[in-house]
């Protein structure tokens, strides 16, 4: 397999913990958003969208994008140890909070919203302020969302699908100067990961391509 992302790129970040707690191997191409080497034509032939992650499969010509699909098809061709539950209610929950923050959170604060809103006017502070806004709401429902588990994982006592949102989101909340202090819980689910070596070996400073 060969996955397309980016360092910092918080939706390829989820699909590299994916791989890593899998124990599948990928080979990683790499395209850096901030000079726009994700909408060369090269790339945009594998994912139209010319958003980041795509994994190229091992099956010719196959391509997967999107984060949240990459990981449950994942998920469903190589089932052990699982990223969601077995039980329907549980796995509806669990997929809730994935995409209230793959879906509501991420795409509203990522670098192609903010860029227009730069072409719109808003000076940098205004920008940083707007990311800043969006995470910390959305991460103050998140917070309720897995409140009352007792489990070190968002959603039980292994991590998955909410987990490998989650770290990576919280990784923009600080670069954006969120203030967790009322989100014990989600900070508690962040150390149980920090823990783990699938969680180690994804995070942006690991990365080749790490600036």
């Amino acid at each position: 397999m060969i996955l397309h992302g980016y360092y910092r790129s918080t939706a390829a970040w989820r699909v590299r913990i994916a791989l890593n707690l899998k124990g599948l191997k990928a080979e990683h191409r790499f395209h850096h958003l901030r000079r726009g080497e994700h909408q060369a034509a090269d790339y945009t032939r594998l994912n139209p969208q010319g958003l980041l992650p795509a994994l190229e499969l091992d099956e010719a010509g196959a391509v997967l994008t999107q984060s949240l699909a990459i990981c449950e098809y994942l998920d469903e061709t190589q089932p052990d140890p699982p990223l969601l539950p077995r039980e329907p209610l549980a796995r509806a929950r669990v997929r809730a909070f994935a995409q209230a923050i793959a879906c509501d959170i991420h795409p509203v604060q990522n670098l192609k919203v903010l860029n227009r809103l730069g072409a719109l006017g808003l000076d940098g502070d205004a920008r940083n302020g707007w990311a800043r806004d969006v995470i910390a709401d959305g991460l103050a429902a998140c917070e309720i969302l897995v409140a009352s588990g007792n489990g070190a994982f968002c959603f039980g006592e292994g991590p998955g699908l909410a987990d490998l949102c989650l770290v990576p989101q919280l990784y923009n909340a600080k670069r954006f100067g969120v203030d967790l202090s009322a989100m014990p819980r989600l900070q508690l689910v962040e150390a149980a990961c920090a823990e783990l070596p699938a969680f180690q070996a994804a995070a942006p400073e690991r990365q080749a391509d790490a600036e």
